[in-house]
């Protein structure tokens, strides 16, 4: 089984920021399966499905971005699942708008949601789907920035990059994380 969860904010008010990109990412995802995430279950909307013989549990944290370590905690003790098993799909600030950048490991960064889950998990043992949102704000507050919109180019951009992100996905999945590193990175 794996575990796709996408980072964002829940509510309208974040719906379309640069924030909820992992939100986008897994709706797209989940969509292309025909999998339904609308039962609310460990502070998160989830839903399952397969992609061949796998299956696969989206989530989607309710919780806010910097405690969504809380649900994907809740999700893996449940299942009783290693963190091995969980694929996290999120923005990035430090990548341009447009790339797509998978990582099998590693550390949070800058990006308090993976932090929340590192640390509740107690692991950066996971592969990682990271959506450029670019860093163009200039002298914008960071929060400001994330939390803002797209302009109509940046929108186009990150939609390419979502529809990226995805395949990245559906290739961890399905031939692991070296082939989508291979693939999608760049």
């Amino acid at each position: 089984m794996h575990v796709i969860v996408g980072l964002g904010n829940p509510g309208r008010q974040y719906e379309m920021t640069k924030h909820n990109i992992g939100f986008v990412a897994v709706d797209l995802f989940s969509e292309r399966h025909g999998i339904a995430v609308r039962k609310l279950k460990h502070k998160a909307l989830t839903g399952e499905g397969r992609i061949g013989s796998d299956k696969v549990l989206i989530v989607k944290p309710q919780t806010y971005m910097n405690l969504s370590g809380e649900s994907v905690r809740s999700v893996l003790a449940y299942y009783g699942l290693a963190p091995e098993q969980l694929i996290v799909v999120y923005d990035d600030v430090d990548i341009p708008i447009g790339r797509v950048r998978i990582r099998g490991f590693g550390s949070a960064g800058t990006h308090n949601g993976m932090r929340s889950i590192i640390y509740q998990i107690r692991s950066d043992q996971f592969p990682r789907v990271r959506i450029g949102i670019g860093a163009e704000r200039g002298e914008q507050p960071l929060a400001d920035y994330v939390l803002g919109g797209f302009t109509q180019t940046q929108a186009d951009m990150a939609k390419e990059s979502v529809i990226r992100a995805v395949s990245a996905l559906e290739t961890i999945v399905s031939d692991g994380i070296e082939a989508a590193m291979s693939r999608y990175n760049g």
